[in-house]
């Protein structure tokens, strides 16, 4: 459904890249989560997706269009709530979205009405946006993007100053339009662990370059984090790998079914000369802060051993 191909981009005098060769794709129906601090490049991926920010190299492809070379069939089902929701802060709900999709064409009042009331906002929808919340705001968000009827949807921060309720759901409004409606959703977020619960997968960027591509649920319900470190620690490291496990720096993922005590038997009987070997919980947050780590020490130089 969606695909980065090697894109690279480089703003007029700045010191980095703000994206450096990433590739990733997102397949239909899946819900990926775009992962990164703050400049990592993540708003830069979904502005150049959505062709306001045009790529130095590289093509960004949403149901097999070009963005770069046939923006209007790339775009045309694509809904996206990206950086701060923008409204007539002197109409209603409701005007701002007859005015908003007019742009496009218009919608019928049926289906608007159907939207507002699946966003949970009937009951404000004639009032002035002045008069809303930051949580009606984000809702109202939510149901412009939904009504181009969009295949994709992009999301920037879209829980960003919700209450907690309003996160929960959130939530399922995301899992119900991929469940319902097989909708592929990117979203760029900062909340682990609402990532962690509602999507399929995620890309992490770190300093404009993809760090890990894979399944969000691949170490909390697939693997297990062993903390490894030894005396021969390239020996270890290889012995490892053999083992089938994949290595985050001082961190080393086994699948889940492959005992403690059968992997530690085996790294002895193979000569790893270890200083420590822990299981710990598998989470996003673990794989997320340990791929970060890893990620800025090699930008400093500095090796990563186990």
């Amino acid at each position: 459904m969606l695909e980065f191909r090697n894109i690279s981009k480089r703003f007029p005098g700045a010191v980095a890249a703000a994206l450096d060769d990433v590739s990733f794709s997102v397949g239909k129906g899946r819900i990926c989560g775009l992962l990164g601090h703050n400049g990592a490049g993540k708003s830069t991926s979904l502005g150049i997706l959505l062709g306001m920010i045009h790529p130095d190299r590289g093509e960004a492809f949403i149901g097999g269009a070009s963005v770069q070379r046939n923006r209007e069939t790339a775009i045309s089902r694509v809904g996206a709530i990206f950086e701060a929701p923008a409204f007539y802060e002197y109409l209603s709900g409701w005007r701002n979205l007859k005015v908003l999709t007019a742009y496009s064409g218009g919608v019928s009042d049926v289906t608007i009405r159907e939207t507002v009331a699946w966003v949970g906002l009937e009951k404000r929808i004639h009032d002035r946006v002045s008069a809303y919340s930051h949580g009606m705001r984000q809702r109202l968000a939510l149901a412009q993007a939904l009504l181009p009827q969009p295949g994709l949807l992009l999301l920037d921060e879209p829980t960003d100053g919700l209450d907690p309720e309003g996160i929960v759901e959130f939530r399922r409004q995301i899992l119900d339009l991929r469940d319902r409606l097989g909708l592929t959703v990117l979203l760029s977020s900062h909340l682990l662990g609402e990532v962690e619960q509602v999507c399929d997968e995620v890309v992490i960027l770190q300093g404009g370059k993809k760090v890990y591509e894979g399944r969000v649920n691949g170490f909390g319900d697939g693997r297990v984090f062993y903390r490894v470190a030894a005396e021969n620690g390239d020996f270890t490291r290889q012995l490892c790998r053999d083992l089938g496990g994949e290595i985050f720096g001082e961190k080393v993922a086994f699948a889940a079914d492959q005992e403690a005590a059968d992997l530690l038997s085996a790294l002895v009987a193979g000569g790893a000369r270890l200083t420590c070997f822990a299981p710990e919980s598998g989470s996003l947050e673990t794989l997320y802060l340990e791929i970060s780590r890893v990620a800025r020490a090699r930008e400093s130089g500095k090796g990563v051993e186990p």
